[in-house]
């Protein structure tokens, strides 16, 4: 089955494909590889790219976007391209000058999706994470309803397709979050297809083992025994891997269906666990962790 034509429709009639390449990787490895593994990705069918300021690859994935729509492989409007807005960028002043950094990487005019990576604000400046003199993260308070109004704003001004963020004038579209058979998100993905939001599955399959992102203590997921396939509820996943085996393979899931049992027991391995806590925003009054969802 042909992937481009897997997609949900949101809520604002855009088209959303269902299965995404994932472009993050580990700071140790080449961003060369970003650009290699972004245009195998696009040759061998994936149409929906997810990237963001904080993986710090966006100008080769945008090269291999932009190789691809040259060489005639697909068409700019062939490719749906997530990019998100970190957290050291959530005054409102510094929305679009975020966005805008992203297009001149990427030299893309726009991009079709723009979330909010994290909504626990740092301090704004050049460092991702910024520390203090004791490595302590430097927080700061953001009123997000004046995010929103700036996000607003790149909407109208054509710089972004689609917004992801509760707020006044464009209603969200979609909710990107941590969702997998440890942690199903069963309430949470209620409550969006209730409100007619796309959920957004990261971590899939589990989870990379990235010191000081994921708790390593967790189980591995994929070698769970009842583990055989991945959930098949209306969520979008994304799939993260550089290896042109792995993102081949990635693309199969279309052909196969899942019986009710097999699903069943996929439900029934649930533990409501995380693997991203990102322990650097606990100490934030917005950390989102400790919320019911």
């Amino acid at each position: 089955m042909d992937p481009k034509s897997q997609c949900l429709e949101l809520n604002d009639g855009h088209l959303f494909p269902v299965l995404g390449f994932g472009t993050y990787a580990p700071e140790e490895v080449p961003k060369s590889e970003a650009l290699e593994a972004t245009k195998y990705a696009i040759e061998v069918g994936f149409c929906h790219i997810d990237g963001a300021h904080l993986y710090q690859n966006e100008e080769q994935v945008g090269q291999a976007i932009r190789s691809k729509i040259a060489d005639g492989t697909v068409k700019r409007e062939d490719i749906f391209y997530t990019s998100k807005l970190w957290a050291t960028f959530l005054r409102p002043e510094l929305v679009r000058p975020a966005l805008e950094k992203s297009l001149k990487n990427l030299q893309l005019d726009y991009v079709d999706l723009y979330i909010i990576h994290f909504p626990v604000a740092l301090k704004p400046g050049d460092e991702l994470l910024p520390r203090d003199e004791n490595g302590k993260i430097i927080m700061d308070t953001v009123d997000f309803c004046h995010t929103w109004e700036a996000l607003e704003k790149c909407k109208d001004a054509g710089l972004t397709k689609i917004l992801n963020k509760p707020g006044l004038k464009y209603k969200p579209v979609c909710n990107q979050v941590e969702c997998h058979p440890y942690f199903n998100q069963s309430k949470l993905l209620d409550f969006c297809k209730s409100n007619d939001i796309v959920l957004v599955a990261y971590a899939a399959l589990g989870s990379q083992r990235l010191k000081g992102w994921v708790n390593l203590n967790h189980p591995v997921l994929l070698e769970d025994p009842v583990l055989h396939a991945i959930l098949q509820r209306g969520v979008v996943v994304l799939a993260k891997s550089y290896n042109k085996k792995r993102i081949k393979e990635n693309l199969q899931v279309f052909d196969f269906e899942l019986t009710t049992e097999d699903m069943k027991a996929i439900d029934g391995l649930n533990r409501n666990m995380r693997y991203y806590l990102a322990p650097y925003g606990a100490d934030h009054p917005e950390y989102p962790f400790t919320e019911e969802f």
